[in-house]
């Protein structure tokens, strides 16, 4: 990935013409396996397409966990990361905090609230997993090193009184997960992800997937635990052969940081939401991306988008602005 700094520095060659290209910008996605790769690739079309002067590329990576790092250090331009994640690094709470080994990264900004990702518990038909303390004594991918679903897995589990002595920790991606409940060799994974996820299409063809399902009792325990996580219900046939199932959510929020060029940032905001086709023919998660949802964002929005949905004509409440 290409830093903020080497963006500067070809800004300004451009500025004395001696350098012709457009400034490249980078996105920091997921899994190729996931939903946020492809989506962050229509951004990357929507900046090609409508964002004069500039071009993006998408890049795969373990998630939201590493995002909002690279984002806040410069490393990407624009990323994708669920909630949770998001505001526990910028308040410096959690794996962010003072216990934890992470620092705090106050010049996170949102843009928007793109979608909501479900969490997917999944095991295969026959395993007899049939709600979250099954998962006791068994073997179960809590999602990717530095991943988003990870610290979604560790507040579900911790709300409902199971930890990681409690079963056999696997650490992997949506495709890998896929692929070890495909063969055998995990029990059951948790992935967040939009709806439907490709790897988990893909699993649901070759065998029959159940998803795990969490109670009213377990989820106001999670909601109290994590405000950020919020009931998601997965409609019949959502993959094929699940029947509706009450699960748990939360929102993905499209990031930058506070240093972004307050016009880009503007420019971006105000052509995503003209041409948010763009991003829907890709994938059907970008059809909860419109301009009220931004006013959901549980951190700051960026001056540049505040401007864009304030000319749309709503109004930016004062805690989400910041001098």
């Amino acid at each position: 990935m290409r830093s903020a700094r080497w963006i500067l520095a070809l800004s300004l060659l451009s500025a004395l013409g001696l350098a012709s290209a457009q400034i490249s910008l980078s996105i920091a996605s997921g899994g190729t396996g996931g939903v946020y790769y492809p989506v962050g690739g229509g951004y990357a079309q929507i900046i090609d397409q409508f964002v004069d002067g500039y071009t993006a590329s998408v890049e795969a990576t373990n998630a939201s966990v590493d995002n909002v790092a690279f984002i806040s250090r410069g490393d990407a331009d624009l990323a994708l990361a669920l909630a949770d994640t998001v505001l526990a690094a910028y308040a410096g709470t959690g794996r962010f905090g003072p216990e934890g080994n992470l620092p705090q990264l106050a010049n996170l900004r949102a843009l928007t609230v793109a979608y909501t990702n479900a969490v997917h518990i999944i095991t295969i038909d026959g395993s007899g997993i049939e709600s979250l303390q099954d998962l006791v004594g068994k073997r179960v991918s809590v999602g990717a090193p530095g991943s988003g679903t990870e610290l979604s897995a560790q507040a579900i589990l911790n709300a409902v009184g199971i930890t990681y002595d409690d079963f056999q920790v696997e650490r992997l991606s949506a495709n890998e997960t896929a692929d070890a409940l495909r063969d055998g060799s995990i029990d059951a994974g948790f992935w967040s992800g939009g709806v439907p996820t490709g790897a988990v299409l893909s699993l649901a063809e070759t065998r029959q997937i159940k998803l795990v399902p969490v109670s009213d009792e377990e989820f106001a325990a999670i909601n109290a635990a994590s405000p950020t996580l919020i009931r998601y219900v997965y409609p019949e046939g959502a993959y094929r052969g699940i029947a509706e199932t009450a699960s748990v959510g939360t929102p993905n929020l499209l990031i930058v940081a506070a240093e972004m060029d307050e016009e880009l940032a503007y420019q971006f905001t105000k052509n995503l939401f003209e041409h948010v086709r763009v991003v829907q023919a890709i994938h059907p998660s970008a059809n909860e991306t419109v301009p009220e949802s931004a006013l959901a964002s549980p951190i700051p929005l960026h001056l540049g988008a505040i401007r864009a949905l304030e000319e749309l004509g709503l109004t930016v409440p004062d805690r989400l602005k910041v001098d």
